[in-house]
């Protein structure tokens, strides 16, 4: 079993970045070469600070997010629309917003940004984006988290999201059987994982409650949950009218919690990962 991708995605709901490289901190996935990027750190809200996403907007997956200098490079398929250069400002206004049961503190990243947005996102209401606060903590559910106060970003609920090319195999024989004369295949990018690991073994992520990457120990704390965004093409925006993957997904997936894929995780300690490291798993 090996790590075969590692992504990252600066701002919630919009494409993500490749990784090859990557260094595992409480909060999740920091690019090892840009270092001043991790995994959704930035987010779009409403203006009652509430986060957006593309469960409101499918069409934030063509939003493309390049990284360098310490920059974020923002474009859109639209011609008409130009790149945007945003420089990350920690000294802007701080604002309260929310995501799902939390409410923390953010910093707006200013009128220009929020205004690029609205004109690509082709939406008539405003929009912010925001930077987390290095300042004030948005802790993981108590339920979950191995130690108080244990930091996530601005994903859904975990640091890290791990899933494994056997269990998408599996997905798509479903698919293959129920539509043969589609030729239907689902990429792994339509789950927006972090860490995706290589075996021929379906869903045997969910034995799992340990594993080891490198020199970092990971804890599974609780598997996946889908929504609506798996049927959202992660470069064309389109929604997919027959709700798949996620139909055929539910037929032998669906639990009293929820549609599973992938599994959730926690960090016990900070290194670095690589594209071809090894997983190992420590118990199960």
């Amino acid at each position: 079993m090996k790590i075969i991708n590692l992504f990252i995605y600066p701002i919630k709901s919009c494409q993500g970045i490749s990784l090859t490289k990557a260094e595992i901190t409480p909060k999740g996935l920091r690019d090892f070469f840009q270092p001043t990027f991790y995994d959704r750190q930035f987010m779009l809200v409403d203006k009652n600070g509430k986060f957006l996403t593309q469960r409101q907007h499918p069409q934030l997956a063509t939003i493309r997010v390049t990284i360098n200098e310490n920059k974020l490079y923002l474009r859109t398929e639209n011609v008409n629309i130009s790149e945007f250069e945003l420089i990350p400002d920690d000294n802007k206004k701080e604002i309260e917003v929310n995501i799902w049961r939390d409410s923390t503190i953010a910093i707006d990243q200013g009128d220009e940004v929020a205004n690029w947005f609205t004109e690509a996102l082709k939406i008539d209401k405003s929009c912010r984006l925001v930077q987390q606060s290095n300042k004030h903590i948005r802790p993981i559910n108590r339920q979950y988290s191995t130690q108080e106060n244990q930091p996530v970003s601005f994903s859904d609920g975990f640091p890290f999201l791990l899933t494994n090319t056997g269990s998408l195999d599996e997905l798509n024989r479903h698919l293959q059987t129920k539509y043969p004369a589609n030729q239907l295949v689902i990429k792994m990018e339509c789950f927006r994982p972090n860490i995706v690991v290589e075996t021929s073994d379906p869903f045997i992520e969910d034995t799992w409650q340990k594993i080891q990457i490198g020199n970092v120990n990971f804890d599974i704390v609780k598997p996946c949950s889908r929504c609506i965004v798996t049927t959202t093409d992660q470069k064309t925006g389109q929604v997919d009218r027959t709700k798949e993957p996620l139909l055929t997904l539910s037929s032998f997936r669906n639990t009293p919690d929820g549609i599973m894929f992938g599994q959730n995780m926690i960090a016990q300690n900070e290194g670095i990962v690589n594209i071809g490291d090894n997983l190992t798993v420590q118990n199960s």
